[in-house]
């Protein structure tokens, strides 16, 4: 987490009352099949659509095997080459480490963030996975909790981290907005049953009647990705899936805006 000289004074802004979310699993700045590193073009595309708060799975904090063969890979982790200047605000939770480097998942937040935590929700040593929780300092009466999602691939693994999910739910607090978000690897469609027991909606879901399909990206047919919320409204959930997107990454990104 960065905290550049400007940042907005919570006390002193105006209440904010509707935030825009994106979602991507951005396949660590490549493209499907790793033929090409993207990582300038995905920055231009996540920028363009002026989130306040931007989702990140796959993202890599560091790779030193990349960084000496792609001439054009940033001096920064991945995650803080693509907050730039336009979110000031960001952290990572670090949930893969190997010999060239390691990866997580990732916020960027326009907003402060006043404390985050990753919480380690891997199953054996084959996946390592997180749920990487921030509160963030929104202008307004309330906090509001964003929880980075990346569930495993096998099925016995996600039910129990949706259980870790939901005893990380049950512990906020009862009134306060909360955005769950990222790549759920759920092709079964178990999770929106288990995280309404939370009082948690999937916003494609709630407006469509089920959620989007997001993978493959150039040709989506599974619904892996996921905005889950609680305590605020969903309006026009969208699915990124025309180009640029399409060739950023190997998932199409999830966009939605709510009002709190």
């Amino acid at each position: 987490m960065t905290e550049p000289a400007q940042i907005m004074t919570v006390e002193s802004a105006p209440a904010v009352h509707r935030l825009r979310i994106l979602t991507i699993n951005m396949h660590k700045g490549f493209t499907a099949l790793n033929r090409r590193f993207i990582l300038p073009e995905l920055r231009e595309a996540v920028r363009a659509t002026e989130a306040d708060l931007v989702f990140l799975q796959e993202v890599l904090g560091t790779h030193q095997r990349h960084a000496k063969r792609h001439r054009n890979w940033p001096e920064t982790p991945q995650y803080e080459f693509l907050a730039d200047s336009m979110w000031p605000q960001f952290a990572y939770g670090r949930n893969a480490v190997y010999p060239d480097g390691d990866h997580g998942n990732a916020l960027l937040s326009k907003f402060p963030i006043s404390h985050y935590e990753n919480l380690d929700v891997s199953i054996g040593v084959v996946e390592q996975r997180g749920l990487l929780h921030c509160a963030l300092q929104v202008p307004g009466p309330r906090n509001i909790h964003a929880i980075c999602v990346h569930l495993g691939l096998r099925e016995v693994h996600r039910r129990q981290q949706l259980n870790l999910l939901c005893k990380l739910l049950d512990g906020l607090p009862k009134d306060e907005p909360v955005i769950v978000a990222g790549d759920f690897n759920d092709w079964r469609l178990r999770a929106s049953g288990v995280l309404a027991e939370q009082g948690m909606h999937e916003v494609f879901a709630s407006e469509l009647g089920e959620p989007a399909k997001s993978f493959p990206a150039r040709w989506p047919l599974l619904r892996l990705d996921r905005i889950y919320v609680r305590n605020v409204t969903s309006h026009q959930p969208t699915v990124l899936s025309t180009r640029p997107w399409s060739h950023l990454s190997d998932h199409a990104p999830l966009a939605v805006e709510i009002h709190i």
